[in-house]
């Protein structure tokens, strides 16, 4: 009888505890309900980009992991692997790294999520890399699954890659209250720590990924992504981050505002800074760059760097630091993601490496695939 009360007293005092949680998670939210920011002027913008230095980075994933969930569900944590790899950027002379989150590990423990974000912040901190979070993702595989995630296809570029929301929950809209929790919880947790650069709400939300799953896609993404983007920002400032928002411009005609397809305007006019994304080469990543002044706001590349695409680190970083915009290139470290293989992998069969990476600029053991490129990048950023 004894044991049997001790049992009900330590579940009581769980109960109690997760009800408590859940009402100070509810009174953040109604806080942030209250104190929701306006979209920054272009002042406010230009004296928080002023503050940050110069910003070099990745987008970074571990070489351990296939994706954003098996980075940061619990049994795949890999904070050795982490420390190591960002030790490496932050000895070429990186600051930031761009790194994606996702819905379904917040549905599935919050508390345990916001754990490990919080001790991955912890390590970027300590190399001196303040990353920028992304929230919802519509590249590859729509169909993301908690759990071990699968091994990768050799020779298949990001065969293993999923997306936030996947396409059920963003074809159900019964599904959006909980993608609004997500939202409203992750932004409000982190809504003023200073480890992080900025939130990059949605990226290449309207992707439709025809190479890869094409045939699997939701015909008329863009319809189901618009109205959840503009909401996802709405949600996302309702949070009153200290933080700047965006969400990258990558495919499109940008010489003016009429130009802009409609989920365009909507990225660039809820942006507290501009953000883009250019896989060619030299000339044309000067001239988006170019085409974005227009709306003179701080700009950051948030992808960039296709060696076989003609969009290499010597042509397009300089031209970055030029015009003082952000540079962040699609890969850090070749691994399960196995970026280093091209975007036509996924039709053409690659039995051994590439002699021209794709993307990436380590290897696992930490030595540069080009040298040259590790010396250009500590170069131009030893002078920022």
């Amino acid at each position: 009888m004894k044991l049997l009360k001790l049992t009900l007293g330590a579940l009581l005092v769980s109960l109690t505890m997760q009800n408590c949680t859940t009402k100070t998670e509810e009174k953040k939210e109604e806080t942030a309900s209250v104190s929701a920011r306006e979209i920054w002027s272009k002042e406010q913008a230009k004296e928080w980009y002023a503050k940050q230095g110069w910003l070099v980075g990745a987008d970074f994933l571990p070489s351990t992991a296939i994706n954003q969930l098996e980075m940061f569900q619990e049994a795949s944590f890999d904070t050795a692997t982490i420390n190591k790899e960002l030790g490496w950027a932050s000895e070429i002379g990186m600051n930031t790294m761009r790194v994606y989150l996702h819905d379904l590990l917040y549905e599935q423990d919050s508390v345990g999520f916001f754990k490990r974000v919080d001790t991955f912040l912890e390590i970027a901190d300590k190399h001196k890399i303040k990353p920028m979070l992304v929230l919802f993702d519509s590249c590859w595989d729509p169909f993301p699954k908690l759990g071990t995630q699968r091994a990768p296809k050799p020779g298949v570029h990001n065969s293993g890659w999923v997306q936030s929301p996947g396409l059920e929950a963003l074809k159900d809209s019964t599904q959006y209250p909980r993608l609004a929790r997500y939202v409203k919880g992750t932004v409000a947790h982190f809504a003023n720590d200073e480890r992080v650069l900025a939130w990059d709400i949605w990226n290449e939300p309207e992707n439709p990924n025809t190479s890869a799953y094409g045939k699997v896609e939701l015909a008329n993404k863009v319809d189901y992504v618009l109205p959840l983007l503009k909401k996802s920002f709405e949600m996302a400032r309702a949070a009153n981050p200290s933080q700047p928002l965006t969400a990258g411009v990558w495919a499109g005609d940008w010489t003016t505002p009429q130009t802009l397809k409609p989920i365009e305007t909507l990225m660039i006019s809820e942006s507290d800074v501009v953000s883009f994304h250019n896989y060619e080469n030299a000339e044309k990543f000067e001239d988006c760059i170019k085409k974005l002044q227009q709306y003179d706001r701080p700009i950051i590349c948030t992808e960039y760097m296709s060696r076989g695409n003609g969009s290499f680190f010597e042509g397009s970083l300089p031209i970055a630091k030029k015009y003082n915009v952000g540079a962040i290139n699609w890969g850090l470290v070749d691994g399960k993601s196995q970026t280093i293989y091209p975007w036509d992998s996924w039709k053409k069969t690659y039995t051994k490496e590439p002699d021209l990476w794709f993307h990436d600029i380590f290897r696992k053991d930490g030595t540069p695939y080009r040298q040259a490129e590790v010396d250009l990048i500590k170069k131009l950023t030893a002078s920022k």
